[in-house]
């Protein structure tokens, strides 16, 4: 009997021992390196819109194109009527979409009623236009000092006006359904900074061109490329550089020229010889001194086919004013040629 307890007594320190040893190596044991999670690439502003417009368009307006290796969303519209009179290929101007609600956004659905095929095509981003911020914890508001607060007057600065450059979203930088977004120009985060340069370039003109190629699929006869802000720029430049002879008509919506761009638009479009449609909105004084820079170098080289229309913009109407927009257009593309 004493000795099956003496037993017993060894076994339980020699299970405690190796209790005690197996805990030593552990402790003593180099932890492994803790690799950090790589975190998904964020979507680009132009590509969050076009996957938002994606999910909230019939399927049967959107189409995937493709150009080079990269594939691109665009925005399709037949003309409602028996015997179309031709296509516009719409190209948006930076931080807009291919739907955007003013100026792209109507005409890409007002014009099909009169007889025209619509194609809108989303660019990538500008240098220094970033994705939309990820929303983040709500901070508590700044304690206030005493004292009277100054609130700066709303027409203070002339230049800061909403109407100034006439209200395109270029300037205002609001998101599609028009709210407020983080997406400003501002100071680039390297890992989320668009592509500049050449490489930029190459992939707006390929994406013309593959809207281009689509186009011509169709068969459409008369081809009209329209560019609105930034989009008149890179219209303007990609005939002036590849000069495709079923492209005879240009329509330049307010246009503006990119940053990191160095020819100017007096220079860019009159030389082109196209019939030119150049709308621009009155109620800014830089956009009408660029205006009148175009239109004398249009006349110093004696155009054939450059006309300019002003319009007023209607801020507190804006139906009524996208309506303007849409007729002025649709009156330039029907008038007999020149």
């Amino acid at each position: 009997m004493f000795r099956h307890h003496r037993l017993r007594i060894c076994l339980c320190v020699l299970a405690i021992a190796s209790t005690d040893l197996g805990a030593s190596e552990a402790e003593s044991a180099p932890e492994a390196p803790v690799v950090p999670a790589e975190r998904p690439a964020l979507p680009s502003r132009s590509e969050s819109m076009a996957a938002e417009l994606a999910r909230q368009l019939p399927s049967t307006e959107v189409l995937r194109l493709q150009a080079s290796d990269e594939a691109f969303m665009a925005l399709w519209r037949p003309a409602n009527v028996a015997e179309p009179k031709g296509l516009v290929i719409l190209l948006p101007g930076a931080g807009e979409s291919a739907d955007w609600p003013r100026g792209i956004g109507p005409l890409r659905r007002g014009l099909p009623d009169y007889g025209w095929h619509t194609l809108s095509v989303s660019l990538p981003d500008s240098p220094g236009l970033l994705p939309p911020a990820t929303p983040g914890p709500e901070r508590e508001p700044p304690a206030e000092e005493d004292g009277p607060s100054e609130t700066p007057a709303a027409d203070s600065d002339p230049q800061a006006t909403p109407n100034e450059a006439g209200y395109l979203p270029e300037e205002t930088a609001t998101a599609p359904d028009e709210s407020t977004s983080e997406a400003v120009q501002s100071e680039p985060d390297p890992s989320t900074e668009p592509d500049e340069g050449p490489q930029l370039v190459e992939r707006i003109d390929g994406r013309i061109g593959a809207a281009l190629a689509h186009a011509r699929t169709l068969h459409p006869g008369l081809i009209v490329l329209l560019g609105q802000g930034t989009g008149g720029y890179w219209a303007a430049r990609y005939l002036q550089q590849l000069a495709p002879e079923d492209v005879r008509h240009l329509l330049l919506i307010q246009p503006r020229q990119p940053e990191g761009q160095d020819e100017p638009l007096a220079q860019l479009v009159p030389a082109l010889k196209l019939a030119t449609g150049d709308f621009f909105y009155q109620n800014g004084t830089a956009a009408r001194a660029e205006a009148r820079a175009r239109l004398n170098a249009s006349r110093r080289i004696q155009h054939p086919a450059y006309h300019q229309v002003g319009l007023p913009a209607l801020i507190d109407d804006r139906e009524s004013e996208q309506q303007q927009l849409l007729r002025r257009v649709r009156g330039w593309l029907d008038r007999p040629a020149d």
